[in-house]
């Protein structure tokens, strides 16, 4: 009997043996599992607020997002794109610089995105600020990020997210990105400092659609504030339709025009009866604006040469020894790695759509 008993007790303890070793064994699998899935994602918070997890190593960036396509080539990081938007492939000044952009998709069929051709160009990210473009590439189940913003603090956020993505040297060249604007930012300031005269301002998306201008609560509204102006136009909005007696009344001391040159700009105003009568117009202070590899006046990372140039035309008296040639010309070197002759450098601050 006693000898049944300690049979009896010798397996309960080979069999309590054996399953806490496969207790253990199962644990250790599962934290292994979590380590390696951990290992190989990471969780960024996008610009909407979302989290969203995606590789640890991203080697290809579908960017939707055209302004956005601009950042990453400033981060040194558009060999990852793997698609991109017609209007950056498109665009003369971007293919100066990355001439490789010509050769990356844009899946695209008109401005809807072909969820099909997104997929072919295996992305690891996605990148846009359209809420329907984000919505459709997550439907796909791609890790997508929200990039979009509409002022200066937002702008920042938005570089340095899209380093944090990218990774490498990315995050370095945000900090050194951060730097100049907030050396431009601080240098107009203090150089406006004792002038209380802020000119009204009114800024037209382009020279083709002269009832399409930029309201309060925009990227375009945070400039022209840095650069010591005030907006001509009390109503909220980016890119509204507004009847050209409202402009009129507007009354501004200077008008700026996306996408054309300045003598693009003047010549359409003075063919308008109405806006021709305009001060801003019989005084010639119309101006074509800096378009670059994205139009500085619009979501550009080359805000940080939009505020000092912006500036310099609304108070040319407190920046006469501003030179913008040279400090374009150092901007692109610095973050482009693209020495432009003078020739070009003045071709993109007169509103130019191409170097040459």
């Amino acid at each position: 009997m006693k000898k049944t008993r300690r049979i009896l007790l010798g397996l309960a303890l080979i069999i309590g043996l054996s399953v806490g070793a496969g207790c253990r064994s199962t644990a250790s699998k599962s934290k292994t599992a979590n380590a390696s899935q951990s290992a190989t994602t990471r969780t960024v918070t996008d610009m909407a607020g979302t989290k969203v997890k995606i590789p640890t190593k991203v080697t290809r960036v579908a960017d939707l997002w055209h302004a956005n396509n601009q950042v990453v080539l400033l981060l040194g990081r558009q060999k990852k794109l793997v698609a991109t938007t017609q209007m950056i492939k498109q665009s003369p000044w971007f293919k100066t610089i990355d001439p490789g952009i010509s050769r990356v998709t844009a899946p695209f069929a008109g401005d809807d995105l072909q969820t099909e051709e997104l997929l072919k160009a295996k992305p690891d990210v996605v990148i846009a600020a359209d809420t329907a473009q984000v919505k459709q590439a997550r439907k796909a189940k791609i890790p997508t990020i929200n990039a979009m913003y509409q002022t200066f603090a937002g702008l920042r956020q938005s570089v340095n997210l899209t380093a944090q993505v990218l990774g490498g040297t990315a995050p370095k060249i945000a900090k050194a990105y951060q730097k100049t604007l907030t050396t431009n930012l601080n240098d107009v300031k203090n150089q406006l400092k004792d002038v209380t005269f802020k000119p009204k301002v009114l800024h037209f998306v382009n020279a083709t659609n002269l009832n399409q201008v930029d309201g309060t609560g925009t990227i375009v509204n945070e400039w022209i504030k840095a650069a010591g102006g005030q907006n001509a136009l009390k109503q909220k909005g980016n890119m509204i339709s507004v009847t050209t007696e409202t402009l009129a009344k507007s009354d501004p001391d200077v008008i700026i025009v996306g996408s054309a040159t300045t003598a693009e700009a003047r010549a359409a105003l003075k063919k308008n009866a109405v806006l021709s009568k305009l001060t801003a117009v019989k005084k010639n202070r119309v101006y074509g604006n800096p378009q670059g590899t994205f139009p500085w006046d619009r979501y550009s990372a080359e805000e940080a040469l939009q505020v000092l140039w912006a500036a310099k035309k609304l108070h040319p008296d407190q920046f006469q020894d501003l030179n913008m040639v040279a400090k374009t010309k150092a901007f692109y070197q610095q973050f482009y790695h693209y020495q432009l002759s003078t020739a070009q450098a003045n071709r993109l601050l007169n509103g130019a759509s191409s170097p040459k």
